[in-house]
């Protein structure tokens, strides 16, 4: 290994960097914590960026003998994807709507086309070429020019056809200036809004567009509304949320005839609507918020659809008149056990988004008086969810389809008979073949005796005797799902021998809204535990052992990484975390901190609460740093991430160089990037690849 060698604004970059201590000391419920680190908190201070840098050296020294490994998955990943590709077109009105991308060109272009007459199916060209009539509505390339990092915030059309909103950012930080475009024209109006969120929507007649900006923390707390042609100093606060645990969205319906502007905390939600086709008017609440009471809104004929869960812990479906929101009726009441996620109004269906046992399923209620049905699937564990389905009165339903084995697919469903028409499955070039791998599903118990499912895929023929390489996936926070997905990337792994798993633990929701309940605040512990014992079940189970398993987490999941190297260093070869929430008390602590106060109902609030901050001071990775035989570490950040900053990361890495040296750990920072890493289809390929043959060579599989 190279040694990197020198010295920079108090920054050792010998072998490994040392990073310089600077005392700061902080005192909460009579407990004073000295944090030599905290320095790193400034992105704006020179030693920060010299330190960050002077990793990056070390880190390209350390991984240089691991260059060709990294070029040849690269050019698996490369070679497997069809790089000129187009999405299945979506009908809205008279056209159809999608997205292409073109070999060597690292971000979509996005396109519709007049529907031709007597066209009722969807245009799948099989070379992926542009459709013949195409008009290109936005092509990211163009607008990304030589920018390291671009993404687009709202891509919107109006509902007259004839306007597309969009919002673009080169940083990373997730601030975006909006823009408008007059599609017939082609041409970029004046219209300009610097700093807004993510999210928009246009009234019925496409003269004015409601759009969203954030406070001081990063949470959008402002809806405005904006009329096309006029000065954005001219536009007027339509809502603003003074209540800091709660973010605003704000978008339209599918029938086009309201505008939703949606409060929500953690675990309390409330929605006004505006009618689109008078944008002036004042927003009308539909119900008041009540703490702990969730309801989200969707509009159908002279209702309004409400899916909540007030004294339905997996919710339920009820509606409200449009003309007077008032008492809610119940349309399908709570079942324990099946959780209700989301409900599609069309004209004469509604189509119930659920989870059941740990898979996802979807539910058609024909309004005509027909029965109930779940649509049905062959394979044991899959993903289903509803797809793009912009058009309300149809009775053709679009679903989106995959499993670990099966490459995302699109289905249309008829409505009326429950027959399901494959449109679209995404390619897998290079010889893929479904019938090499095997998924299963198999179930860890935890220290409780909760049993914890896993979902794992790898090559048919795998022997089960230990002696197998392994990789282990985890989350398990805000209810969110790690539902079984398809990846191309993954590929690589698989195809050399190694299972890979996904560990569906509390704080996620895979088992309903129990599950998400017994892993948050002061449960949040199982969490860990539960992963640690999914490990140690494929060990027990045959499926590798503690010296050939990686494991691997971001963001909420990179806490998980960092906790789990604590509570079981030897039951991992190597943790891969990304940009890891790993100094969650610091931050919990700082309410000036981006996104602090509305994940108090997540965490808890340590500021108020005694028992909250001994409860998290007792699993926060960056707190129990100790002299200890870590297993070796990978450590991604971005420095304009807002989601979790990247001195939190840069923090934990230093103080396991000096508490902990022996530790084989290494920090990489993406300089012009956010919290989902490079943003060109490419240079993602290129940071799978460096994690992906890091991850081999400690498998012993880089050769």
């Amino acid at each position: 290994m190279t040694a990197v060698t020198g010295n920079v604004c108090g920054v050792t970059t010998q072998q490994p960097p040392v990073a310089k201590k600077v005392p700061s000391e902080r005192t909460h419920h009579g407990d004073t914590v000295v944090d030599e680190y905290a320095w790193l908190l400034s992105k704006e201070n020179p030693d920060t960026i010299a330190y960050l840098t002077a990793e990056n050296e070390y880190t390209e020294a350390a991984t240089a003998h691991l260059a060709g490994l990294r070029e040849t998955v690269f050019t698996e990943i490369k070679t497997r994807t069809k790089e000129t590709d187009l999405s299945l077109p979506v009908r809205k009105k008279g056209h159809w709507y999608y997205a292409r991308t073109e070999e060597g060109k690292q971000y979509a272009i996005h396109c519709r086309r007049a529907v031709l007459d007597g066209e009722t199916a969807p245009p799948v060209p099989a070379d992926g070429a542009p459709l013949d009539g195409e008009e290109v509505m936005l092509d990211g390339n163009a607008l990304a020019g030589d920018s390291e990092f671009f993404a687009l915030g709202t891509l919107s059309v109006s509902p007259d056809g004839q306007r597309l909103a969009y919002s673009t950012d080169f940083s990373g930080d997730e601030r975006f200036t909006l823009r408008i475009k007059d599609l017939a024209s082609g041409e970029t109006l004046a219209d300009e809004v610097p700093g807004v969120f993510y999210g928009s929507a246009w009234s019925a007649d496409g003269s004015t567009l409601f759009y969203l900006t954030v406070d001081d923390a990063w949470r959008p707390n402002k809806v405005w509304r904006h009329v096309v042609g006029t000065p954005s100093s001219d536009d007027v606060v339509v809502y603003e949320e003074p209540d800091e645990r709660f973010w605003v969205g704000v978008g339209l319906t599918r029938s086009e005839k309201f505008i939703l502007v949606e409060c929500s905390s953690k675990i309390t939600s409330e929605a006004r609507y505006i009618p689109a086709d008078d944008p002036s008017a004042e927003p009308v609440l539909i119900a008041p918020r009540r703490q702990g009471v969730e309801y989200h809104v969707e509009h159908h004929g002279h209702r309004f659809l409400i899916l909540h869960n007030d004294g339905a812990e997996d919710f339920e479906l009820a509606y409200t008149s449009v003309d007077a929101p008032g008492g809610w009726t119940t349309l399908i009441e709570h079942q324990p056990g099946t959780r209700l996620i989301s409900v599609d109004a069309l004209a004469r269906h509604l189509v119930v988004s659920l989870r059941r046992d740990g898979l996802t399923g979807l539910r058609v209620v024909p309004l005509d008086g027909g029965s109930e049905y779940d649509i049905s699937f062959p394979e044991p564990i899959y993903t289903v969810e509803p797809g793009d389905n912009a058009e309300y009165d149809t009775s053709v339903f679009r679903l989106a389809y995959t499993s670990l084995v099966t490459p995302d697919s699109v289905y249309d469903c008829d409505l009326d008979t429950g027959a399901l028409t494959l449109r679209k499955q995404k390619p897998v070039l290079g010889g893929f073949d479904p019938e090499r791998y095997e998924q299963t599903r198999e179930w860890a118990v935890a220290d409780d005796g909760t049993k914890v499912p896993i979902s794992l895929v790898y090559r048919r023929g795998t022997p089960r005797d230990g002696s197998a390489p392994a990789l282990i996936y985890g989350y398990g926070s805000y209810e969110a799902s790690m539902d079984p997905w398809f990846s191309i990337p993954r590929l690589s792994l698989i195809d050399r021998g190694v299972v890979y798993a996904v560990a569906h633990i509390r704080g996620g929701g895979e088992m309903g809204r129990r599950w998400y309940e017994d892993g948050k605040l002061l449960a949040k512990r199982n969490t860990f535990t539960d992963f640690v014992a999914c490990a140690e079940h494929l060990v027990k189970a045959g499926w590798t052992s503690a010296d050939k398993l990686i494991a691997r987490g971001g963001s909420a999941g990179g806490l998980l990484m960092g906790a789990v190297a604590n509570l079981a260093p030897t039951s991992f070869a190597g943790i891969v975390a990304q940009v890891p929430f790993v100094d969650p008390l610091n931050t919990i602590l700082d309410p000036s901190l981006p996104l602090t106060v509305i994940e108090w109902e997540e965490w808890g609030n340590p500021l108020e609460s005694p028992e909250v901050y001994a409860y998290m001071k007792g699993y926060s990775p960056y707190e129990n740093v100790a002299d200890r035989q870590y297993p070796a570490l990978l450590v991604m950040t971005s420095l304009n991430d807002t989601r979790v900053l990247f001195h939190e990361p840069a923090k934990w890495v230093a103080k396991l160089r000096a508490t902990a040296p022996a530790t084989n750990v290494l920090l990489k920072t993406e300089m012009g990037a956010g919290h989902g890493g490079p943003s060109g289809r490419y240079d993602a390929w290129k940071e799978e690849a460096f994690m992906t043959a890091w991850t081999l060579d400690r498998l012993g599989l880089a050769g």
